[in-house]
């Protein structure tokens, strides 16, 4: 008979746990890497682990049906001639057209006008598509310069220049062959078939000083005209946000390690970086410091899900967000009406995150002509601007709880944490208590 005994029962090691010995397995099969989409499955703090503490009598909420909670912000307001005026908070991150297809971009420049706010072209140039459906659309200007010209920074409505990316800091960009595609060839200036890595680093800067005279051409470029982004990930909030405005910066966007990436080694996205939530009073102290908080804008990105993560950053510092996974899965991406395919490609719909294969069976992470017809660009649209407007309303029920008449009045007071991981990273007190963790005494 088995010994059903717990203290003698064979017992999983938490260090070589089943997870890890089957990737050593698999490495040692193959002599190969990892390589997959998404951001990061490790569990670390994050939004959930703060909460809004409301009005009460020290404070009065206010009234849903007949006081106005604002929910607009300009971005760019520093040295650019027009900035980007946008109805709500959150914004479209950069997803490159050959890590999405055409009728994905044009259902994210779709969704994103109706919803009052803009997208972003990420790597491999601007598509007619993205700019047609676009009303206002920010280009991104990344290390590889893949489809980059001067025609297309003016046709844009702000230019963000990616130093890092918050999946993957420090490291460039990926798109395999099988998804390189004629016309993906042709605006990256690429052979047809040939699996692509962009550089880490720009080529023509190393540092912040050659990053000032990049802004400057860029400015002259496009007339002073267009607000200049500086996107970072992760990983020295305070010194690169310190260094991007010194450069010269309009806006700054900060990417933490829970934002996604269409294709990048699996070791990459779970152990470089940091979690969100721990960026950004770092970079916000960097604002408040040089005394641009406010004058030079913050945009925060990775693992946005909802209204509450919303105004959980802006409550933190930021004044707007940037969604792209939850974007994807709004539009349709891991949908569960494609169990079936994605179970014959080893997987399930919650855990697909194969997208550089060019298999997506919902049609949005592929090049396929087949698969791309899956997607209906009018209906995707559709849903995006549904999902924008329930976070947008859920982040103004919380900013009305909390007595806000705008949603950048929300404030650190306004929050407590539940951990003490998330208290010393939010710089906001343990539930319960004034104490900040490595700030007050109890």
């Amino acid at each position: 008979m088995m010994d059903t005994n717990p203290q003698t029962l064979p017992r999983d090691s938490s260090t070589f746990s089943p997870e890890i010995n089957a990737e050593i397995r698999r490495a040692a099969d193959t002599g190969i890497y990892d390589i997959r989409g998404g951001g990061a499955k490790r569990k670390v703090p994050h939004f959930d682990d703060l909460l809004f503490l409301g009005a009460s009598i020290s404070r009065y909420p206010l009234e849903g049906y007949r006081e106005k909670c604002d929910t607009s912000v300009v971005l760019g307001t520093r040295f650019a001639k027009k900035p980007i005026e946008l109805k709500i908070p959150v914004t479209i991150a950069g997803m490159s057209f050959g890590a999405l297809s055409g009728p994905a971009k044009e259902a994210l420049g779709r969704g994103a006008t109706m919803a009052g706010t803009s997208t972003t072209t990420g790597d491999g140039g601007m598509t007619d598509e993205e700019r047609g459906h676009s009303e206002k659309l920010v280009y991104q200007y990344l290390p590889s310069r893949y489809g980059m010209n001067p025609d297309d920074l003016r046709r844009a409505d702000a230019i963000e220049i990616v130093v890092g990316q918050g999946a993957k800091p420090g490291g460039g960009g990926m798109l395999l062959g099988q998804k390189i595609t004629q016309r993906v060839a042709n605006m990256r200036n690429l052979p047809v078939g040939i699996d692509q890595r962009s550089a880490c680093r720009h080529p023509d800067w190393t540092g912040p000083d050659d990053l000032e005279i990049k802004i400057l051409e860029l400015r002259e470029i496009t007339n002073w005209e267009k607000p200049i982004y500086i996107k970072i990930g992760g990983a020295r909030p305070y010194y690169d946000t310190a260094l991007a405005v010194k450069a010269g910066a309009d806006v700054v966007v900060l990417d933490g390690m829970q934002g996604g990436t269409a294709a990048t080694q699996d070791v990459f996205i779970e152990n470089v970086g940091q979690p969100t939530l721990a960026c950004i009073r770092p970079a916000v102290k960097a604002l408040q410091d040089l005394g641009m908080h406010r004058k030079v804008q913050l945009v925060v990105s990775g693992g946005i899900r909802t209204g509450a993560d919303v105004a959980k950053a802006l409550a933190l510092g930021a004044d707007a967000v940037a969604i792209g996974t939850a974007a994807l899965i709004a539009i349709g991406e891991n949908d569960p009406k494609w169990a079936a395919e994605y179970s014959k490609l080893g997987t399930t719909a919650d855990a697909y995150d194969d997208w550089h294969e060019g298999k997506d069976p919902a049609g949005i992470t592929t090049q396929d002509p087949e698969l791309m017809k899956r997607l209906d660009p009018v209906e995707a649209a559709r849903r995006l601007r549904n999902y924008l407007a329930v976070m947008t309303l859920e982040c103004q029920t919380i900013a009305r709880a909390c007595g806000k008449s705008h949603v950048h009045n929300l404030e650190p007071e306004d929050l407590c944490a539940l951990t003490i991981e998330a208290a010393a990273m939010a710089g906001v007190p343990l539930a319960g208590t004034s104490w900040i963790p490595g700030q007050t005494g109890f």
